[in-house]
């Protein structure tokens, strides 16, 4: 395969315990169990680069959220070797604040962002508490201080970040949410961030509770399993059975490969 990369999930906070009806918008009246929720950001390996997808939060934005935060992404990525201002490019998926943080930590990077998310952060819907919860306003104010630095590139729908590397906009989780596709050795693995923050949402077609607009999400997951071509080739945003499922890539910081085959099959 002529652009075969390595995908690595990095962990930085975990949020315990969750209960069903904070991950499903319809959950199984039956199913009581406890889940934890994991925050990653993913870093994308070939080709002589490193892309960065998503960066994360920081501690303030911690403490605001009361959300315990492990390890600084900033960090975590340093730990793994790779530093902050060797950074070239980095895929926004969302503007949430925990994929949108430490935007001003990365000083030689583009942010690669669909024209609609900054749209739907900057525009009126934010002047409703219930969809403006998500989003931190230092975070998308700092967007904007890099439109204006001319360091954002807008995608509208599909478009490449480097050969073998595509985004794709599936809205939903929010209207410019967009998914990552990378191809491997194991063949195309798509990161899906919070189209399905556990596998459980798009295999039970039930969504996380926050969405901005349910038909666009359930369309998603079909974009997703498209992409993929393989229930073992999309990769949650924020589920735990990830760092089950895949070899641990380093002994330094919480790091799974993503590009190798998982320990077990989703495949019916």
């Amino acid at each position: 395969m002529g652009n075969a990369y390595e995908i690595y999930a990095l962990r930085y906070a975990t949020m315990s315990p969750r209960t069903p009806n904070m991950n499903f918008l319809q959950p199984d009246p039956h199913d009581s169990a406890a889940q934890d929720l994991d925050y990653f950001v993913w870093l994308i390996r070939g080709g002589g680069r490193d892309i960065l997808v998503d960066t994360g939060f920081n501690a303030e934005e911690a403490s605001a959220r009361a959300r315990k935060l492990t390890l600084n992404p900033v960090d975590a990525l340093e730990r793994f070797g790779v530093a902050a201002s060797s950074v070239r490019d980095i895929i926004v998926t969302h503007l949430h604040y925990d994929h949108a943080g430490n935007l001003d930590r990365f000083p030689n990077a583009r942010f690669h962002l669909q024209e609609r998310e900054m749209a739907y952060a900057t525009g009126r819907c934010m002047c409703n508490g219930l969809l403006r919860h998500p989003f931190s306003v230092e975070h998308v104010t700092q967007m904007v201080r890099h439109v204006y630095g001319e360091r954002v590139n807008f995608y509208s729908g599909d478009g490449e970040i480097a050969p073998g590397v595509t985004v794709h906009r599936v809205g939903g989780h929010s209207d410019g949410l967009q998914v990552v596709k990378v191809e491997t050795a194991r063949g195309p693995v798509v990161l899906a961030s919070d189209a399905a923050h556990y596998y459980a949402n798009l295999q039970r077609k039930s969504p996380f509770p926050i969405v901005y607009n349910i038909g666009d999400m359930a369309q998603g997951w079909e974009t997703i399993e498209r992409l993929a071509g393989h229930p073992d080739r999309f990769i949650p945003g924020h589920d735990p059975i990830v760092t089950e499922i895949y070899p641990r890539a380093s002994d330094k910081v919480d790091a799974w490969a993503l590009h190798l085959p998982p320990s077990r099959s989703f495949a019916k």
